[in-house]
């Protein structure tokens, strides 16, 4: 499954340490999907291996039906495994030729980046879209570049790929990227962090689909 850029108009990252109480990641991505997400990473930093496997296995089946690209962040080995529909990776996980050499040419290869130079460098090792930011202040990573929406716009320009735009994303803030050039916006704690997952993503969506060309 190759992506379009609207697959990536609401682009939803996991976090199990967000949801409400009671509710299992399943339960969440399901509530998500039907708000209107278009594309699921699943991003579980603090589990094994094992149940990230577990996980994208459970996950792969609720994102088939609804035909929502499942992306694994970081592990090559498991999206292969569980039959996910990519890999997303940071400057700092495999490099980018050789995922693209594990994956194929069909899988979806998600890459970070932060400046124009990386990402045409990212473009040219095989990305089939990119995040950029920090946009805006978040708490789901301490270790964030701060990106303005001015090197987004500029990104965007550069690249033939589609971009979407991560950091501290919400509903209120996402209306200010329009005109950047971004396909979609990626979204964790404004998500999954919510009372009312379904709810959350629906107005995520719209606002969405206003910001993105």
């Amino acid at each position: 499954m190759k992506l379009s850029p609207s697959d990536l108009r609401l682009y939803a990252v996991t976090d199990r340490r967000a949801l409400p109480v009671g509710v299992t990641l399943a339960q969440a991505v399901e509530a998500a999907l039907d708000g209107g997400v278009t594309c699921l990473q699943l991003r579980e930093k603090d589990a094994s291996a094992g149940e990230i496997l577990a996980l994208a296995r459970t996950l792969f089946p609720l994102c088939r039906a609804r035909r929502v690209p499942l992306l694994i962040n970081d592990r090559v080995d498991i999206a292969l495994t569980a039959g996910a529909d990519g890999v997303h990776l940071g400057q700092e996980d495999l490099p980018l030729p050789e995922a693209r050499a594990l994956l194929g040419p069909d899988r979806i290869l998600g890459a970070t980046a932060h400046t124009v130079e990386e990402a045409l460098r990212a473009q040219a090792e095989g990305a089939d879209y990119l995040g950029v930011g920090a946009m805006f202040p978040t708490g789901t990573k301490t270790n964030t570049i701060p990106t303005s929406a001015d090197t987004l716009k500029a990104i965007c320009a550069a690249v033939s790929i589609p971009v979407v735009a991560i950091g501290g994303v919400n509903a209120q803030n996402l209306p200010t990227l329009a005109g950047t050039g971004i396909a979609g916006a990626a979204v964790v704690s404004a998500i999954f962090s919510q009372s009312d997952l379904t709810a959350a993503a629906r107005a995520l969506r719209a606002a969405a689909d206003l910001a993105a060309r």
